[in-house]
């Protein structure tokens, strides 16, 4: 072995460029086979560090956006739910709608298939180094009470309204009472043109002064949300109960 070699070794390994250190043999044996210049045969090297630093930041993205899974829109069966149209809900997952500040309301019962679909799309933006969060309608109402009481509400609302993709889920399973409607109004009127919201709902949007216990503030929130929003309408059977009823059939 001699001492070049080695010393190119060591400083690879000082930088942790780990990859090229991995790829570095198969790579001095591909340039001599080939007779690569030293540009081509650096950049070939190079290419497996930023490949590799791709990997992890695509990672890092989905770790953080906290998706209470990884179901992908490759796992949705969408022969069980034919109510859906999957061109429409691929096209989501090319992001248009984020460059355009456009919003998604996916609507139905529960176990339809919502969280699912939204998830799968937040993890596509994800993946494309889109800034991405996931969060439970109740999760979210309790963090912005929680800061209101330590007076810090600004600072949270920033935080929440900053991501460019915010996936709220579960909106009307739990109430919300008329002064934490007011708390969610903020964040909705933040957001509102200039980043994009996919929300999961149970509840028609005739139901909503019921949820927010507020039919003024439910209707300031809809007409934000709406103005410029696809509403993705599922009103086919539960995967729950498709799963129970196959069991029960075994």
């Amino acid at each position: 072995m001699n001492s070049s070699y080695t010393k190119l070794i060591e400083n690879l390994e000082y930088l942790k460029l780990n990859q090229m250190n991995l790829h570095l043999d198969e790579t001095i044996d591909f340039m001599t086979k080939n007779q690569l210049s030293f540009t081509e045969t650096l950049i070939k090297l190079t290419d497996y560090e930023i490949d590799m630093k791709e990997i992890n930041m695509v990672k890092s993205m989905v770790r953080v956006g906290a998706f209470p899974h990884l179901k992908e829109i490759k796992d949705f069966d969408f022969e069980f739910q034919p109510s859906i149209n999957k061109q429409q809900i691929l096209d989501f997952t090319t992001l248009r709608f984020i460059e355009l500040q456009e919003n998604i309301v996916f609507l139905g019962p529960s176990g339809v298939g919502k969280t699912h679909l939204a998830t799968s799309i937040g993890i596509a933006a994800a993946k494309k180094r889109t800034s991405t969060y996931f969060i439970k309608c109740n999760d979210l109402i309790m963090n912005l009470k929680k800061a209101q009481t330590e007076n810090r509400l600004e600072t949270r609302l920033k935080h929440y309204a900053k991501y460019k993709l915010l996936i709220i889920d579960e909106i009307g399973y739990l109430p919300i009472d008329a002064e934490d409607a007011k708390l969610f109004f903020q964040l909705i009127d933040m957001r509102y043109e200039k980043k994009s919201t996919i929300l999961t709902t149970n509840s028609n949007f005739k139901d909503w002064g019921d949820v927010f216990q507020d039919t003024k503030i439910a209707n300031a929130i809809l007409d934000r949300v709406l103005h410029h929003a696809t509403v993705v309408n599922i009103t086919g059977d539960s995967y729950r109960l498709k799963d129970h009823f196959i069991k029960k059939d075994k």
